[in-house]
């Protein structure tokens, strides 16, 4: 079976023991050294970092810590002193604990974990191959551990109107998704530049006057210009909307350094030396604009809704999930968060993708859930006319618990004793001979085939569950219920003469009518026969 790790999930593989699906060329136990549990004093003349220990200052070998004698501080090995009140002299000087803001609120959007088809269906022929029975809930886990396995369907939340309380922006040029139109052409703008404009450098007259200092960002290195010029103010509020709009202005402004570096001054010259425009492309007229602002604009109003469009609902892989920002990048990792403390809804999609690939459920223990090629189905053998092999099979698992299948094919079946391999010797000059292998020595015989013929049959059957680390069992025997409670007949009593008919109990009335000592039978009705 050919098997892709990054989408499929190979259920025999993952379901091993750690120690069989590592390899053992790697030496777990290199960084010990033998003496970890020793006293610090006494591991030789490394300390614990694995390097030469470095001299003390009194000149001397032995360890730092020397309990045999010597001056002792007051308050110990390692601790500080204490005053009169109780308390440590040590100075505290951390000062109070950092505020912490409060977290933002998640935008309304709903999310949902959606298991890989393909992944699914591939597991789903694995469980039918095998017969085997697995934890629905630990392939949850297997699928959450890689986002190649996954995608995740973000859907908007609809208030009391029928209206989105926040809207979802999809990008049709990478199907990537936002929550605002003006994070939306942002994005487009940065990435996609080149696709809808061209820039063009021309050179114009350089800034006149001398200019000494220039202003240059400390966080993202962009000179802005000497702040005396007529485009400072400009392109300083431009680069804090562009990159740090976060941040409030004035602790921006106050990030913002005077450089008086000669090279940084004429780094500044020259670019105010070129000017840039921009040239529009996809366009039935040819149209340059001045600046990104114009951009900007232009885009909005030509390519915006073409590009941009609102949607209710979009599915995303698990990989492009990475590349979320903002607000839905916090949607997604809540959602995963609580997806790896109970993946409840992923197992619930995984049930109905095997449920409607054939496959069946059934709880051990009532309380972890397995799928499987087949419900468990207890096997009477006392009133169900089988083969002996079947019979076999079915006592050998009840008399062995947590048996497998080559403990149960090994004490049944056993395989022959290996015939000698005869020896050939080739050239006289080498002295030399080579064994000759037997062809199919290693095909299983036909007992053992037909026993194997009858174990698929009891898996497939429910009669026999195998699960998913090899253990055979059979299914038990059902509790007998408990019988239902006989209805216990209803006795009216009959009213005396004496009693008016109007005084009878409702219970009476309904049960029909009461005839009373002496009376007689009304006559019937004209028309109708008497019963």
């Amino acid at each position: 079976m050919n098997i892709n790790p990054e989408t499929d999930l190979d259920l025999e593989k993952l379901f091993l023991p750690a120690w069989a699906q590592g390899t053992s060329d790697a030496n777990r136990y290199a960084k010990y050294t033998g003496n970890e549990g020793a006293p610090r004093g006494e591991r030789g003349g490394d300390d614990r970092r694995g390097g030469p220990r470095p001299p003390r200052r009194d000149g001397g070998s032995g360890p730092r810590n020397d309990r045999s004698g010597g001056p002792r501080r007051e308050g110990g090995f390692g601790r500080p002193a204490r005053d009169d009140r109780g308390g440590s002299q040590r100075d505290d000087r951390r000062g109070p604990p950092e505020r912490r803001d409060a977290p933002l609120p998640l935008p309304q959007i709903s999310a949902a974990l959606i298991p890989d088809e393909r992944g699914v269906q591939s597991m789903a022929r694995q469980v039918k191959m095998t017969g085997r029975a697995f934890p629905l809930f630990d392939i949850a886990f297997l699928i959450l551990q890689k986002p190649e396995r996954y995608s995740i369907r973000l859907a908007v939340e609809k208030n009391a109107q029928g209206q989105p309380a926040q809207p979802l922006f999809l990008c049709a040029l990478d199907d990537t998704v936002w929550l605002s139109d003006e994070e939306a052409v942002a994005h487009v703008l940065q990435k996609h530049f080149a696709t809808f404009y061209q820039a063009e450098r021309t050179a114009t007259e350089p800034p006149k006057g001398v200019y000494t200092f220039v202003g240059q960002c400390d966080l993202s290195g962009v000179v802005l210009g000497p702040p005396n010029h007529h485009d400072y103010q400009n392109q300083l509020r431009k680069l804090h909307a562009d990159r740090f709009s976060r941040m409030p202005f004035e602790v921006y402004k106050s990030r913002v350094k005077i450089v008086r570096d000669e090279a940084v001054v004429k780094q500044w010259v020259e670019e105010q030396s070129w000017k840039t425009q921009y040239i529009c492309l996809n366009v039935p007229e040819p149209l340059t604009l001045p600046n990104r602002e114009e951009v900007e604009k232009h885009f909005r109003a030509t390519h915006k809704d073409t590009i941009i469009k609102t949607v209710e609902s979009h599915l995303l892989s698990g990989v492009a999930c990475r590349s979320l920002r903002g607000g839905l990048s916090r949607v997604v990792m809540q959602l995963l968060a609580d997806q790896r403390r109970f993946p409840m809804q992923i197992a619930t999609a995984l049930s109905q993708s095997f449920a409607h690939s054939g496959l069946h459920f059934f709880k051990v223990n009532k309380t972890v859930t397995h799928v499987a090629v087949a419900r468990p189905t207890y096997l009477d053998l006392e009133t169900t006319p089988v083969s002996e092999g079947v019979r076999r099979i079915v006592d050998f698992i009840n008399a062995h618990p947590k048996c497998n299948r080559r403990k149960l094919i090994e004490a049944l079946v056993p395989s022959p004793a290996p015939a000698p391999i005869p020896v050939v010797p080739v050239a006289a000059e080498t002295n030399q001979a080579v064994p000759v292998v037997t062809p199919g020595a290693e095909e299983p015989t036909t007992e053992q085939a037909a026993m194997a013929g009858d174990l698929h049959w009891l898996v497939h059957q429910g009669h026999v569950i195998e699960f998913a680390n090899g253990i055979l069992e059979t299914a038990k025997k059902p509790a007998p219920k408990p019988p239902k409670p006989e209805a216990k007949p209803v006795v009216v009593a009959a009213a005396p003469a004496s009693v008016p008919a109007s005084a009878v109990v409702p219970e009476a009335a309904e049960a029909g009518p009461v005839s009373q000592p002496g009376a007689e039978a009304p006559a019937p009705a004209p028309g109708s026969e008497a019963i």
